[in-house]
């Protein structure tokens, strides 16, 4: 039913944008402006309460807690483990907002900064700290962590329903629970797409800077077929191997993109830049965590931070399935701790390489990057790559990194739309894979078509709403269950303690009784 289901709505949502892609966007900015206007806080709230939470687990008396039972050992060492997290979060958004955000939010910048000032160039790196932070791997880390204890603690099946079974009892396999489920599944297509559809554009827009083709709708649609071609032959291939290989290698080539630019860029002003940004991003982590704009118009909180929150949220049953994997025989604190902060610290750094190059460049007149994002976000990055030494080895190192990001995550969600959609435990069938396989491409087309970037970011907001609700729940249902497990082991200690005590006890008292026959046998000679 999950399945059938949920490919019956995302093959209408397709059918909608495919059929009247004009009134479809309409409609889509009409609910999104009234969602936005209405329940927008809803997102920061659950958001931020996602990250208290979670410093609450690692940090309170639940810390020592073991993902898998007190006798379970890690899987990889905590260097591997750290790699393949951050290769869960660096993605496809990495490469397109690297340079774009910034210099976005430069140009214009949160209500009552004046633009393209140096006030406006802090709040940029500032915020791009923000939306790429502690928050969105807060909610990864929420998500993974429920479904690796509902997993390995409480013998789950992986499925999303599975973590809300303290709170509806046996309906987390009823109909409550597939409603569950349906939710996640969609919110999830429509999240991955939407990653896919950037990755998309910036890919067109690539091959318009290096190659010279039109960066028009044709283009981008072949770019899917081709995307399409490949990660569907590699998930149904079965061939990890490959797949894990592109993987790493797609992660090496960051690297050394990363540090291109980091020495062919003003690399003082990088260090600078991460070093005074790192201070202010702490400094008024709470003020940007609740930050609306209930007196004024300004669509700014709404058009970032919602739609980055939404975006996070969307793609919370993917990573967090992935995270969950990976991490059995880790304790709380040591997951929260390494989920949270190791990948935050790393994405600071990358956008204080790419981000602070880009402003740097703009107020320093080395590229006109501006100008750049008045023909769209995509080109930013490219522009910036023009200005500097290799600049066509910097642009094709990025189209290839483009490229296998979207394979490989295409590649993973396909697995995990597939899983989240079967009751049964183990590898989903061929058929089913190949449909979300179909449906994902199709949605990324689809939305492209409708409205471009308009589209993507409001109908992932509207999605992510109760996968949102959600959350809630599962941070509730996952105190019950730690709670539970605390009270049990505390018993058990308590159980061995006393035994232990009895023990010592009852040997000392054969050892005061030996010495008193002792005693007794001395003084009878």
């Amino acid at each position: 039913m999950v399945f059938r289901v949920s490919i019956a709505l995302v093959l209408l949502l397709v059918l909608l944008a495919g059929v009247a892609p004009g009134p479809f966007n309409t409609v889509v900015q009409s609910i999104l402006g009234e969602l936005i206007r209405g329940i927008g806080w809803l997102y920061l709230l659950v958001v931020f309460l996602a990250l208290v939470f979670l410093m609450y687990l690692a940090f309170g008396r639940f810390g020592n807690l073991r993902i898998g039972g007190e006798d379970a050992e890690p899987e990889f060492s905590r260097a591997s483990w750290m790699s393949m997290l951050f290769a869960a979060g660096m993605g496809i958004g990495l490469v397109f907002w690297g340079a774009a955000e910034p210099i976005s939010h430069f140009s214009k910048p949160p209500e009552g900064l004046a633009p393209e000032s140096m006030d406006a160039a802090r709040a940029a790196m500032r915020y791009v700290f923000f939306h790429w932070g502690l928050h969105p791997w807060a909610i990864y880390a929420l998500i993974g962590l429920a479904m690796a204890w509902f997993q390995f603690n409480r013998n789950g099946r992986g499925l999303v329903s599975d973590m809300l079974q303290p709170i509806i009892g046996r309906h987390h396999r009823g109909w409550i629970g597939r409603v569950v489920n349906i939710a996640a599944v969609v919110a999830t297509a429509i999240g991955v797409a939407t990653t896919l559809g950037f990755g998309t554009i910036q890919i067109a827009a690539g091959m318009e800077r290096v190659f010279g083709l039109h960066a028009g709708p044709p283009l981008q649609l072949v770019i899917i077929a081709v995307a399409f071609v490949l990660y569907m032959a590699s998930t149904l291939s079965g061939v990890d191997r490959g797949v894990k290989w592109l993987s790493n290698f797609n992660l090496a080539l960051a690297a050394v993109l990363l540090l291109l630019v980091l020495v062919l860029g003003p690399t003082g002003a990088i260090f600078n830049t991460f070093t005074t940004t790192l201070g202010s991003y702490l400094n008024q982590l709470v003020t940007m965590s609740l930050r609306m704009s209930p007196f004024s118009s300004s669509t700014w909180v709404a058009d970032w931070t919602i739609f980055y929150w939404a975006w996070w949220i969307s793609w919370a049953p993917f990573v967090g399935s992935f995270i969950a994997r990976i991490s059995r025989g880790r304790s709380v604190r040591e997951f929260v701790i390494g989920v949270v902060l190791a990948p935050t610290l790393l994405g600071f750094f990358w956008f204080s390489v790419f981000g602070g190059t880009a402003i740097w460049m703009q107020i320093f007149g080395q590229a006109d990057l501006l100008q750049a994002l008045g023909n769209g976000y995509e080109t930013v990055l490219f522009t910036m790559f023009d200005s500097m030494p290799l600049p066509l080895l910097l642009s094709c190192i990025a189209l290839v990194l483009l490229m296998i990001f979207f394979v490989t995550s295409a590649d993973s969600a396909v697995l995990v739309l597939a899983s989240m959609s079967t009751d049964e435990a183990g590898d989903p069938p061929p058929k089913r894979k190949l449909a979300w396989g179909v449906g994902v491409a199709l949605i990324a087309g689809a939305l492209l078509l409708a409205g471009g970037l308009d589209a993507l970011q409001g109908m992932i907001t509207i999605a992510a709403l109760p996968f949102a609700l959600l959350m809630v729940l599962v941070m509730v249902s996952l105190y019950r269950v730690l709670d539970q497990e605390y009270t049990r082991e505390r018993r058990q200690a308590q159980r061995q303690r006393h035994m232990i005590d009895a023990w010592i006890a009852r040997e000392m008292a054969a050892q005061e009784e030996t010495q008193a026959e002792a005693a007794r046998a001395h003084d009878q000679d």
